[in-house]
């Protein structure tokens, strides 16, 4: 027990200090963005978007705000501003799928996945489920009625003041991820120890099997699910190097995830918007499994095409 103790410690310092590398400077840069006229140099060049996808051009704010930060300063933007239930819904599938861009592409990359990969599917499955629910929902023209809103904080005067907020936003961020991920990494060195994790990756392997992935991958994609991508990153990059999870397989489980990751809270966090999340919930479910499924169909044909291509030429 206590050399679980005392390695799952180590493996979770050293997760923070790399994921730290990545969180602080990019919640640093984009704080200090937000006082000044990049944000609304960006939000000016997508609002023609907008129209595109059934929004209005308000909905680029909270668009940009959630994909530049993360799900709480869009929501924290859609509190301010007077849409209609199919709008927020729009916006909330949106984010659901593409949010925290920098931090959450910088963790990707980390596991190995490529940029493009990542951008091609978290964008664009960002504003194809946006253009099909405009086309095919007809109804939630009323205006939507938000709970709880958030109290609205003091904004910061001069630079000094704003480069320090940043650096208390970057630290609380780094801190978030300390008190996650240490005690979790402790408790899965416990369970491997105890080769309960074993009995884990056997009950859902066949889910693993069915997207198209080896047993290995189950930790990582069960992370990722429950916990999110920027939370369950450290927990992954671990699994990556200590399960053998193929650079394949990792960036399936990463498409997978980058569709559907966090359940339970961002659905959760939704509801104060008066939509319906269960919808939301089913969608980012369903197109996760078809994409993967796709996916991992595909890049095995390919393999098989490749190793048959070789034999031939021998």
């Amino acid at each position: 027990m206590v050399s679980s103790l005392k390695k799952g410690s180590l493996v979770g310092l050293h997760t923070v200090w790399t994921l730290g590398k990545i969180i602080f400077p990019v919640t640093l840069i984009i704080s200090i963005l937000q006082f000044t006229p990049v944000l609304p140099w960006v939000i000016e060049l997508v609002t023609p978007l907008m129209a595109l996808i059934g929004l209005s051009g308000d909905a680029a704010i909270p668009l940009v705000l959630g994909n530049f930060l993360n799900l709480y300063a869009g929501i924290g933007a859609i509190l301010t501003l007077d849409l209609t239930v199919k709008e927020v819904f729009i916006i909330a599938v949106m984010l659901s799928f593409s949010h925290n861009l920098f931090i959450e592409t910088g963790v990707a990359l980390k596991v190995g996945v490529k940029l493009w990969v990542v951008l091609v599917v978290r964008l664009g499955l960002a504003f194809i489920s946006a253009i099909v629910i405009n086309l095919v929902w007809q109804g939630g023209s009323e205006i939507a009625k938000y709970g709880m809103i958030p109290v609205q904080q003091e904004q910061p005067t001069g630079w000094f003041a704003i480069i320090l907020e940043g650096i208390e936003k970057a630290g609380m961020g780094i801190l978030q991820i300390a008190v996650i991920v240490i005690p979790l990494m402790i408790a899965i060195q416990i369970l491997k120890d105890l080769k309960w994790l074993d009995v884990f990756s056997g009950w859902i392997s066949p889910f693993t099997r069915m997207l198209g992935m080896k047993e290995n991958t189950s930790m990582t994609l069960a992370t990722g699910l429950l916990i999110g991508l920027a939370m369950g990153a450290g927990v992954m990059i671990q699994a990556v190097k200590e399960d053998g999870v193929s650079k394949k397989d990792a960036t399936i489980a990463f498409i997978f995830l980058v569709a559907c990751h966090a359940v339970i809270e961002d659905t959760l966090i939704f509801i104060p918007l008066g939509i319906p999340v269960v919808p939301l919930l089913l969608i980012r479910i369903i197109t996760a499994i078809l994409l993967t499924i796709t996916v991992a169909f595909i890049w095995n044909r390919v393999g098989i095409a490749k190793r048959k291509e070789a034999v031939y030429e021998h």
